[in-house]
Protein backbone atom coordinates (compact mmCIF):
# COMPACT_ATOMS: atom_id res chain seq x y z
CA UNK A 1 0.00 0.00 0.00
CA UNK A 2 1.35 3.37 -0.74
CA UNK A 3 0.66 6.31 1.43
CA UNK A 4 0.61 10.13 0.67
CA UNK A 5 -1.09 12.03 -1.63
CA UNK A 6 -0.66 16.21 -2.64
CA UNK A 7 2.04 15.85 -5.19
CA UNK A 8 4.59 17.83 -4.98
CA UNK A 9 4.04 18.65 -1.28
CA UNK A 10 4.20 15.31 -0.03
CA UNK A 11 6.81 15.70 3.16
CA UNK A 12 7.64 12.49 4.91
CA UNK A 13 9.53 11.91 7.89
CA UNK A 14 11.41 9.37 9.15
CA UNK A 15 12.26 9.21 12.98
CA UNK A 16 9.92 11.27 15.86
CA UNK A 17 11.99 11.98 18.88
CA UNK A 18 12.69 15.48 19.17
CA UNK A 19 13.45 16.46 15.81
CA UNK A 20 10.84 14.84 13.89
CA UNK A 21 8.16 15.37 15.76
CA UNK A 22 8.89 19.10 16.05
CA UNK A 23 9.68 19.32 12.25
CA UNK A 24 6.34 17.29 11.29
CA UNK A 25 4.70 19.35 14.05
CA UNK A 26 5.67 22.84 12.13
CA UNK A 27 5.01 21.36 8.67
CA UNK A 28 1.61 19.75 9.27
CA UNK A 29 -0.90 22.88 8.11
CA UNK A 30 1.58 23.76 5.11
CA UNK A 31 2.25 20.23 3.40
CA UNK A 32 1.10 16.76 3.41
CA UNK A 33 2.89 15.40 6.05
CA UNK A 34 3.72 11.57 7.20
CA UNK A 35 5.62 10.91 10.28
CA UNK A 36 7.20 7.36 10.02
CA UNK A 37 8.14 6.27 13.67
CA UNK A 38 8.47 3.00 15.59
CA UNK A 39 6.77 3.69 18.51
CA UNK A 40 3.15 5.78 18.63
CA UNK A 41 4.59 8.93 20.88
CA UNK A 42 7.25 11.12 21.48
CA UNK A 43 9.10 11.34 24.29
CA UNK A 44 11.11 14.57 25.87
CA UNK A 45 13.97 13.03 26.53
CA UNK A 46 15.80 15.44 29.04
CA UNK A 47 13.08 14.71 31.40
CA UNK A 48 13.23 10.61 31.43
CA UNK A 49 15.44 10.31 34.47
CA UNK A 50 12.92 12.30 36.89
CA UNK A 51 10.22 10.03 35.56
CA UNK A 52 12.72 6.84 37.37
CA UNK A 53 12.45 8.66 40.82
CA UNK A 54 8.89 9.72 40.28
CA UNK A 55 6.89 8.09 37.39
CA UNK A 56 4.03 10.46 37.63
CA UNK A 57 6.24 13.55 35.88
CA UNK A 58 6.16 10.87 32.86
CA UNK A 59 2.95 11.14 31.87
CA UNK A 60 3.20 14.91 31.15
CA UNK A 61 6.63 14.08 28.87
CA UNK A 62 5.33 10.81 26.99
CA UNK A 63 2.72 12.01 24.52
CA UNK A 64 0.91 10.33 21.80
CA UNK A 65 1.92 11.64 18.58
CA UNK A 66 -1.44 12.10 17.29
CA UNK A 67 -2.50 14.61 20.47
CA UNK A 68 -0.03 17.73 18.27
CA UNK A 69 -0.09 16.04 14.83
CA UNK A 70 -3.63 16.39 14.02
CA UNK A 71 -3.52 17.02 10.50
CA UNK A 72 -0.71 14.91 9.65
CA UNK A 73 -0.51 11.11 8.98
CA UNK A 74 1.37 8.84 10.99
CA UNK A 75 2.91 5.13 10.35
CA UNK A 76 3.84 3.29 12.86
CA UNK A 77 6.91 0.91 11.32
CA UNK A 78 10.45 0.81 11.05
CA UNK A 79 11.68 2.50 7.38
CA UNK A 80 13.86 -0.23 6.25
CA UNK A 81 15.17 1.37 2.91
CA UNK A 82 14.86 4.69 1.29
CA UNK A 83 14.47 5.51 -3.02
CA UNK A 84 14.74 8.38 -4.54
CA UNK A 85 10.88 8.73 -4.55
CA UNK A 86 9.84 6.57 -1.39
CA UNK A 87 10.22 4.89 2.05
CA UNK A 88 9.84 1.48 2.28
CA UNK A 89 8.92 0.23 5.83
CA UNK A 90 8.90 -3.03 7.17
CA UNK A 91 5.34 -4.02 6.83
CA UNK A 92 5.90 -3.43 3.48
CA UNK A 93 4.68 -0.10 3.02
CA UNK A 94 5.44 2.77 0.50
CA UNK A 95 5.59 6.16 1.30
CA UNK A 96 5.89 8.53 -1.15
CA UNK A 97 7.53 11.60 -0.63
CA UNK A 98 8.45 14.75 -2.28
CA UNK A 99 10.33 15.97 0.30
CA UNK A 100 11.95 13.78 3.01
CA UNK A 101 13.45 14.44 6.42
CA UNK A 102 15.73 12.12 8.03
CA UNK A 103 15.28 11.88 12.08
CA UNK A 104 16.40 8.77 13.38
CA UNK A 105 18.70 10.47 16.51
CA UNK A 106 19.88 6.88 18.36
CA UNK A 107 18.97 3.97 18.45
CA UNK A 108 16.99 3.56 21.61
CA UNK A 109 14.69 -0.10 22.43
CA UNK A 110 11.76 1.95 23.51
CA UNK A 111 8.04 -0.01 24.05
CA UNK A 112 5.48 0.56 21.42
CA UNK A 113 3.06 2.03 22.76
CA UNK A 114 2.79 5.27 25.65
CA UNK A 115 1.08 3.03 27.95
CA UNK A 116 3.80 0.69 27.77
CA UNK A 117 6.40 2.89 28.30
CA UNK A 118 4.70 4.32 31.61
CA UNK A 119 4.88 1.18 33.25
CA UNK A 120 8.48 0.47 32.32
CA UNK A 121 8.84 3.99 34.44
CA UNK A 122 6.73 2.19 36.82
CA UNK A 123 9.41 -1.04 36.68
CA UNK A 124 11.94 1.33 37.14
CA UNK A 125 10.92 3.38 40.37
CA UNK A 126 10.08 0.24 41.80
CA UNK A 127 13.68 -0.70 41.14
CA UNK A 128 14.89 2.13 42.57
CA UNK A 129 12.79 2.33 45.53
CA UNK A 130 13.87 -1.80 46.52
CA UNK A 131 16.96 -1.23 46.26
CA UNK A 132 19.14 0.05 49.19
CA UNK A 133 22.55 -0.30 47.02
CA UNK A 134 22.46 1.38 43.35
CA UNK A 135 25.50 1.28 40.69
CA UNK A 136 25.39 3.46 37.86
CA UNK A 137 27.93 2.72 35.00
CA UNK A 138 28.40 5.80 32.80
CA UNK A 139 29.56 9.44 33.78
CA UNK A 140 28.45 11.38 31.09
CA UNK A 141 25.26 13.51 31.68
CA UNK A 142 22.66 10.41 31.64
CA UNK A 143 24.78 8.64 34.59
CA UNK A 144 25.52 12.24 36.53
CA UNK A 145 22.12 13.60 36.41
CA UNK A 146 20.28 9.80 37.54
CA UNK A 147 22.63 9.50 40.34
CA UNK A 148 22.11 12.98 41.56
CA UNK A 149 18.27 12.47 40.97
CA UNK A 150 18.58 9.09 43.18
CA UNK A 151 20.26 11.01 45.48
CA UNK A 152 18.51 13.63 45.95
CA UNK A 153 14.89 12.10 46.45
CA UNK A 154 16.21 8.38 48.29
CA UNK A 155 18.95 10.07 50.11
CA UNK A 156 19.24 6.97 52.59
CA UNK A 157 20.25 4.94 49.44
CA UNK A 158 24.01 4.09 48.49
CA UNK A 159 24.78 5.73 45.17
CA UNK A 160 28.15 4.21 43.52
CA UNK A 161 29.03 5.61 39.54
CA UNK A 162 31.49 4.34 37.77
CA UNK A 163 32.86 6.33 34.49
CA UNK A 164 35.70 5.02 32.60
CA UNK A 165 36.78 8.82 31.70
CA UNK A 166 39.41 10.99 33.44
CA UNK A 167 36.39 12.88 34.78
CA UNK A 168 32.96 13.02 34.92
CA UNK A 169 30.97 15.00 32.13
CA UNK A 170 33.93 14.81 29.63
CA UNK A 171 31.98 16.60 27.14
CA UNK A 172 32.17 19.81 28.69
CA UNK A 173 34.97 21.93 30.50
CA UNK A 174 36.91 20.23 33.40
CA UNK A 175 36.06 23.17 35.68
CA UNK A 176 32.55 22.23 35.10
CA UNK A 177 33.58 18.23 35.81
CA UNK A 178 35.09 19.36 39.30
CA UNK A 179 32.02 21.31 40.27
CA UNK A 180 29.78 18.45 39.58
CA UNK A 181 32.11 16.02 41.23
CA UNK A 182 32.03 18.09 44.60
CA UNK A 183 28.32 18.16 44.47
CA UNK A 184 28.05 14.93 44.36
CA UNK A 185 30.40 14.08 47.10
CA UNK A 186 28.11 16.49 49.40
CA UNK A 187 25.61 14.22 48.57
CA UNK A 188 27.44 10.88 49.47
CA UNK A 189 27.67 9.73 45.79
CA UNK A 190 30.82 7.63 45.45
CA UNK A 191 32.50 8.10 42.13
CA UNK A 192 34.78 5.70 40.60
CA UNK A 193 36.99 7.34 37.78
CA UNK A 194 39.24 5.26 35.15
CA UNK A 195 37.33 1.91 35.33
CA UNK A 196 35.15 0.28 34.15
CA UNK A 197 32.55 -2.97 35.37
CA UNK A 198 33.65 -5.87 33.73
CA UNK A 199 31.43 -8.53 34.68
CA UNK A 200 28.79 -9.18 37.60
CA UNK A 201 30.57 -12.04 39.57
CA UNK A 202 27.76 -13.48 41.99
CA UNK A 203 24.49 -13.02 43.87
CA UNK A 204 24.27 -13.00 47.16
CA UNK A 205 21.75 -14.96 49.49
CA UNK A 206 20.32 -11.86 50.16
CA UNK A 207 19.82 -10.85 46.72
CA UNK A 208 22.24 -8.04 46.17
CA UNK A 209 25.26 -8.47 43.45
CA UNK A 210 29.06 -8.25 43.42
CA UNK A 211 30.45 -6.52 40.44
CA UNK A 212 34.00 -6.46 39.28
CA UNK A 213 35.27 -3.45 37.86
CA UNK A 214 38.73 -3.32 34.95
CA UNK A 215 41.17 -1.96 38.20
CA UNK A 216 39.77 -5.90 39.57
CA UNK A 217 38.33 -3.79 42.69
CA UNK A 218 35.03 -5.70 43.39
CA UNK A 219 30.95 -2.99 44.05
CA UNK A 220 28.48 -4.79 46.08
CA UNK A 221 25.19 -2.76 44.89
CA UNK A 222 21.53 -4.21 44.61
CA UNK A 223 21.37 -3.39 41.28
CA UNK A 224 22.75 -1.16 38.14
CA UNK A 225 21.67 1.04 35.34
CA UNK A 226 23.95 1.72 32.63
CA UNK A 227 24.32 4.89 31.13
CA UNK A 228 26.36 4.62 28.50
CA UNK A 229 26.29 5.99 24.97
CA UNK A 230 23.89 4.81 22.59
CA UNK A 231 24.34 3.32 18.91
CA UNK A 232 23.37 5.69 16.27
CA UNK A 233 20.21 5.32 14.48
CA UNK A 234 22.13 5.10 10.61
CA UNK A 235 23.16 1.61 10.47
CA UNK A 236 20.20 0.65 8.08
CA UNK A 237 20.69 3.76 6.05
CA UNK A 238 23.73 1.93 4.42
CA UNK A 239 21.58 -0.06 2.46
CA UNK A 240 19.76 2.87 0.79
CA UNK A 241 20.84 5.86 -1.64
CA UNK A 242 22.23 7.50 1.80
CA UNK A 243 25.09 5.16 2.14
CA UNK A 244 27.80 7.64 0.82
CA UNK A 245 26.46 10.38 2.60
CA UNK A 246 27.87 8.87 5.79
CA UNK A 247 30.73 9.90 7.54
CA UNK A 248 32.80 6.93 9.63
CA UNK A 249 30.89 7.39 12.37
CA UNK A 250 27.26 6.71 10.64
CA UNK A 251 26.04 10.29 10.49
CA UNK A 252 24.59 11.91 7.72
CA UNK A 253 26.60 14.75 6.08
CA UNK A 254 24.51 18.05 5.56
CA UNK A 255 24.93 21.38 4.25
CA UNK A 256 24.19 24.88 5.54
CA UNK A 257 20.65 24.22 4.75
CA UNK A 258 20.32 21.06 6.84
CA UNK A 259 19.88 18.84 3.29
CA UNK A 260 21.75 15.55 2.71
CA UNK A 261 24.89 16.88 0.64
CA UNK A 262 24.44 15.72 -2.87
CA UNK A 263 20.81 15.69 -2.37
CA UNK A 264 18.33 18.96 -2.84
CA UNK A 265 14.78 17.33 -1.44
CA UNK A 266 16.37 15.06 1.61
CA UNK A 267 17.16 16.64 4.74
CA UNK A 268 18.44 15.78 7.94
CA UNK A 269 18.09 16.64 11.48
CA UNK A 270 19.14 16.22 15.00
CA UNK A 271 21.92 14.05 16.51
CA UNK A 272 22.06 11.68 13.16
CA UNK A 273 24.31 15.21 11.60
CA UNK A 274 27.46 15.44 11.24
CA UNK A 275 27.33 19.16 12.37
CA UNK A 276 30.34 20.47 14.35
CA UNK A 277 28.29 20.64 17.94
CA UNK A 278 27.23 19.28 20.87
CA UNK A 279 24.37 16.73 20.24
CA UNK A 280 21.29 18.18 22.48
CA UNK A 281 17.30 18.63 22.15
CA UNK A 282 17.02 22.10 22.17
CA UNK A 283 19.53 22.27 19.10
CA UNK A 284 18.05 19.57 17.53
CA UNK A 285 14.78 21.87 17.48
CA UNK A 286 16.66 24.49 15.71
CA UNK A 287 17.55 21.66 13.28
CA UNK A 288 13.88 21.74 12.59
CA UNK A 289 12.89 25.34 12.56
CA UNK A 290 16.17 26.03 10.10
CA UNK A 291 14.92 22.98 7.61
CA UNK A 292 11.10 23.30 7.95
CA UNK A 293 11.67 27.12 6.92
CA UNK A 294 13.63 25.51 3.90
CA UNK A 295 11.37 23.16 2.67
CA UNK A 296 8.40 25.76 3.15
CA UNK A 297 10.61 27.71 0.76
CA UNK A 298 11.15 25.22 -2.30
CA UNK A 299 7.44 23.57 -2.14
CA UNK A 300 6.79 27.63 -2.92
CA UNK A 301 9.14 27.68 -5.68
CA UNK A 302 11.04 30.60 -3.95
CA UNK A 303 14.92 30.96 -4.83
CA UNK A 304 17.09 28.93 -2.96
CA UNK A 305 19.17 32.47 -2.38
CA UNK A 306 16.12 32.86 0.51
CA UNK A 307 17.01 29.74 2.07
CA UNK A 308 17.80 29.62 5.92
CA UNK A 309 21.33 28.84 6.74
CA UNK A 310 22.45 26.65 10.13
CA UNK A 311 25.82 27.81 12.04
CA UNK A 312 26.87 25.46 14.93
CA UNK A 313 26.32 26.35 18.25
CA UNK A 314 28.40 27.90 21.11
CA UNK A 315 28.67 25.39 23.95
CA UNK A 316 25.53 26.10 26.43
CA UNK A 317 24.97 22.88 28.58
CA UNK A 318 22.96 22.56 31.63
CA UNK A 319 23.01 19.18 33.61
CA UNK A 320 20.50 19.13 36.05
CA UNK A 321 21.53 17.93 39.65
CA UNK A 322 18.18 16.74 41.10
CA UNK A 323 15.24 19.10 41.59
CA UNK A 324 16.75 22.15 42.65
CA UNK A 325 20.42 22.70 41.68
CA UNK A 326 22.29 22.34 38.17
CA UNK A 327 25.79 22.85 36.80
CA UNK A 328 25.67 25.08 33.56
CA UNK A 329 28.57 25.75 30.89
CA UNK A 330 27.68 28.90 29.25
CA UNK A 331 30.42 30.74 26.36
CA UNK A 332 32.05 32.33 29.30
CA UNK A 333 31.23 31.35 32.81
CA UNK A 334 30.28 28.37 34.61
CA UNK A 335 27.97 27.88 37.21
CA UNK A 336 26.63 25.17 39.81
CA UNK A 337 23.72 25.56 42.42
CA UNK A 338 20.55 26.86 42.61
CA UNK A 339 20.62 29.61 39.90
CA UNK A 340 21.28 27.71 36.88
CA UNK A 341 19.03 24.98 38.87
CA UNK A 342 15.76 27.63 38.57
CA UNK A 343 16.28 27.49 34.56
CA UNK A 344 16.30 23.95 34.36
CA UNK A 345 16.07 21.11 36.86
CA UNK A 346 12.64 22.09 38.90
CA UNK A 347 10.19 21.45 35.42
CA UNK A 348 13.41 20.44 33.23
CA UNK A 349 11.51 21.63 30.16
CA UNK A 350 8.49 19.93 29.69
CA UNK A 351 5.71 22.49 30.47
CA UNK A 352 7.83 24.55 27.69
CA UNK A 353 8.36 21.75 25.21
CA UNK A 354 4.55 20.99 25.78
CA UNK A 355 3.75 24.74 24.62
CA UNK A 356 6.03 24.30 21.57
CA UNK A 357 4.04 21.66 20.78
CA UNK A 358 0.81 23.32 20.95
CA UNK A 359 -0.19 21.30 23.89
CA UNK A 360 -1.63 22.43 27.55
CA UNK A 361 2.05 23.14 29.41
CA UNK A 362 1.05 21.32 32.67
CA UNK A 363 -1.72 18.65 31.56
CA UNK A 364 -1.24 15.14 31.98
CA UNK A 365 -2.36 13.43 28.77
CA UNK A 366 -4.54 10.36 28.31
Amino acid sequence: MEFGGGKGRRVAVIGGGVAGAFIAKSLQFTADVTLIDVKEYFEIPWASLRGMVEPSFAERSVINHKDYLSNGRLVVSRAVNITNSDVLTAEGRLVGYDYLVVATGHDDPFPKTRRERLREYEAENEKIRAAQSIMIVGGGPTGVELAAEIAVDFPAKKVTLVHDGSRLLEFIGPKASNKTMEWLKTKDVEVKLQRSVVEMESVDSDGSKTYRTSSRETIRADCHFLCTGKPLGSAWLKETILKDNMDSNGRLKVDDYMRIKGHKNIFAIGDITDIKEIKQGYLAQKHAVVAAKNIKILMDGEKESKMATYKPQSIKVIVSLGRHDAVAQFPFTTLIGLIPGMIKSKDLFVGKTRKKMGLDPQAVDN
